[in-house]
């Protein structure tokens, strides 16, 4: 088996991985990047529908409140490589960007590809070497460093970075291979849960509306009278349940439960119409317009079908006339619009999650430096530590940065 010796030795070469070997390799440390794929940066390139979501249009702070408490891990990650500094980066690699309306930060070419090909070509500058299809089975340590043993090889490292990812999309790679280098080396793991996921329901009329957007809704996840979350934005209809940006987010509080099918989905489908306003337009409506369907009438503020499903689950016609609305009736249709429940199953998993929820656990893992308190030499970054952001372009920020510092001090 042969031998090799490196200043550096970065386990996993996705967002985190990639920036890590180039900083370290830029300050003249010999760098070596594993990587178990075939290619780099797999994960990337599905990202963001394939279009790669860079980071999200704030300041530093805006990004650390997106994360909430844990979010102050992150403080001296983005004062080694801010927003700003993340979007040159990229722009002096020849990938321009664009911020859309959610704030997202994207490349004008839509092409995750060429946010992979820019890490890649300073990969290749910095003078790292990366190998790919070499999968790392074990890292130890001994006097002088690591010993890190791949199918073809045993590796020495003066220090190792773990950015081995998660587990979510593990068709990508990410299939927790970290979390057993670090739980060997010393270090607790936060069990991993899916998050950033479609969430499934028990309500059968759900898989009717497949493929409906409704760009404004409120959402909650509830136990009982406690509210578990709740979210604002953008939700889609499936076949199997709910999706969209408003989902995802309120996805950690369903994975994260012991016992998901106690829990219960609560949408307003018209968050900026107050209940007593919805009221008076049905009662307004139903009298100017008598003749008109009803389903007409809640197709002015809503998607037909979507109208027609409200009307069944309140025990009406689909096509009864407006001017036949009862105010009990009325009553029913705002409270199934304002408060709309399904019971939640759980969520589509790991198969389908963008990030991870949990991870090395953030105590045991110095802030400032990205460097383990348990394992002298050993560093840590990106998805395999226990921090998850929302979707937004928060987690590649939070990747790049803390793989970035990882590699500015290593």
């Amino acid at each position: 088996m042969e031998a090799s010796s490196w200043d550096v030795v970065v386990v996993g070469a996705g967002a985190a991985g990639l920036l890590a070997a180039c900083r370290a390799a830029e300050r003249g440390r010999r760098t070596l990047l594993l990587e178990k794929n075939r290619r780099p940066g797999v994960k990337i390139l599905m990202s963001g529908g394939t279009r790669c979501n860079i980071t999200h249009a704030t300041d530093n702070r805006g990004i650390v409140e997106a994360f909430g408490t844990p979010g102050r891990f992150l403080h001296s990650a983005l004062a080694a490589l801010s927003v700003q500094e993340t979007i040159a980066l990229f722009e002096a690699e020849g990938v321009p960007t664009k911020v859309e309306e959610t704030g997202k930060v994207f490349p004008v070419s839509n092409k995750a590809v060429d946010v992979l090909e820019a890490l890649l070509r300073r990969l290749r500058r910095s003078g790292a070497t990366l190998a790919t299809g070499e999968a790392v089975r074990e890292v130890r340590p001994g006097e002088t460093g690591f010993a890190l043993t791949t199918p073809q090889r045993v590796v020495q490292a003066g220090r190792v970075v773990v950015t081995t990812g998660g587990m979510s999309y593990p068709g990508s790679g990410t299939t927790g291979d970290g979390y057993a280098f670090t739980s060997g080396l010393g270090h607790t793991i936060i069990p991993p849960r899916p998050a950033l996921v479609p969430v499934t329901v028990s309500a059968p009329w759900v898989a009717d509306l497949r493929g409906i957007t409704l760009p404004d809704v409120a959402v909650r996840i509830l136990e009982g009278k406690e509210r578990r979350a709740s979210r604002r934005g953008s939700l889609l209809f499936a076949h199997f349940g709910l999706s969209g940006p408003v989902i995802l987010d309120v996805s950690r509080a369903v994975s994260g439960h012991p016992r998901p099918g106690s829990l219960v989905l609560e949408m307003d489908l018209l968050p900026d119409q107050p209940e007593t306003a919805l009221d008076e337009f049905l009662r307004s409506e139903s009298a100017a317009a008598g003749k008109k369907q009803l389903a007409g009438v809640l197709g002015s503020c809503l998607p037909r079908r979507l109208g027609e499903t409200l009307l069944q689950l309140a025990g009406l016609p689909v096509d009864r006339k407006a001017a036949a609305l009862s105010k009990a009736d009325r009553q029913k249709l705002v409270q199934l619009t304002k408060r709309l429940q399904l019971p939640v199953t759980g969520t589509l998993g790991f198969q389908k999650a963008e990030v991870t929820a949990g991870g090395v656990a953030l105590e045991e893992v110095d802030s400032r430096t990205m460097a383990s308190k348990r394992v002298p030499g050993l560093f840590l970054a990106g998805e395999v530590l226990d921090l998850d952001g929302p979707i937004g372009g928060y987690n590649f920020q939070s990747a790049f940065s803390t793989g970035w510092l990882a590699g500015s001090v290593v």
